[in-house]
């Protein structure tokens, strides 16, 4: 159900144990935001207190809301109750970010100027003016590699389909069936991509610089890389298409 709530673009900002950034994050999105804009921090039960965190700032400043969720349950369940959230509250826009400063706040501006055209935008790392810093060779590899391996087997053009600093509108939230993917890192991203294209959305890519956090610790491990190895080959056979 859809509560015509007049906002704009809705932030979902997934976190877990980002006790040293979450304050600054909001803080920086605040200075790039509109007035109907809001963000939703949806927390995994963090144990560091960024939980308790998110709710003192929502007190504080008026554009944030709260998400509690019980556990840890990966990225893409965190963001499937994020969109469900923004799409309730009435977001024309809904957004990914992530709350360690990997994506620039600076650039959710484009994003959304990007959006005017374009139903999804992804913030792409290997589209020319793109890149990342302060990353390992091993880490550089894994993430060429691994949106290589997606866009040869689904045979996409996107150039970057395991990257999360993206802006859907909400017709295409509304079109890919989200309670259907059951993915929870990187192969979240490419599913929700690989159905948007699939359902005949645009898709656009704009260049950004992808820097590595430098506080707290990063969320990315062996099974999320796995997961997406053996997902995409499922995502090709399902042959999935809108209802």
């Amino acid at each position: 159900m859809r509560n015509d709530l007049g906002v704009r673009a809705c932030v979902c900002l997934p976190t877990y144990n980002e006790r040293e950034n979450l304050e600054r994050m909001l803080r920086a999105l605040a200075g790039v935001l509109g007035p109907d804009d809001r963000v939703l921090v949806i927390d995994d039960g963090s144990p560091d207190g960024t939980g308790e965190i998110a709710d003192r700032l929502k007190t504080e400043l008026g554009f944030v809301d709260v998400l509690h969720r019980e556990q840890k349950e990966g990225l893409g369940r965190a963001y499937i109750a994020g969109f469900a959230w923004a799409l309730e509250h009435g977001a024309e826009l809904v957004l990914e970010v992530d709350c360690d400063f990997s994506h620039n706040p600076a650039d959710v501006p484009r994003l959304i100027e990007a959006a005017a055209d374009a139903d999804l935008v992804l913030g792409s790392r290997y589209v020319p003016g793109g890149g990342t810093r302060n990353w390992s060779r091993v880490r550089r590899a894994i993430s060429i590699g691994g949106s290589f391996y997606a866009r040869t087997l689904l045979h996409v053009p996107i150039r970057d389909l395991t990257g999360g600093f993206k802006c859907y509108r909400r017709r295409v939230l509304e079109t890919i069936e989200l309670e259907t993917i059951s993915a929870r890192g990187y192969a979240f991203q490419i599913e929700t991509t690989y159905r948007a294209i699939r359902a005949g959305f645009s898709v656009r890519e704009i260049p950004i610089v992808f820097i590595d956090r430098e506080v707290g610790g990063s969320k990315m491990g062996k099974q999320i890389v796995l997961e997406a190895i053996w997902k995409v080959p499922l995502m090709k056979l399902e042959r999935w298409r809108p209802r």
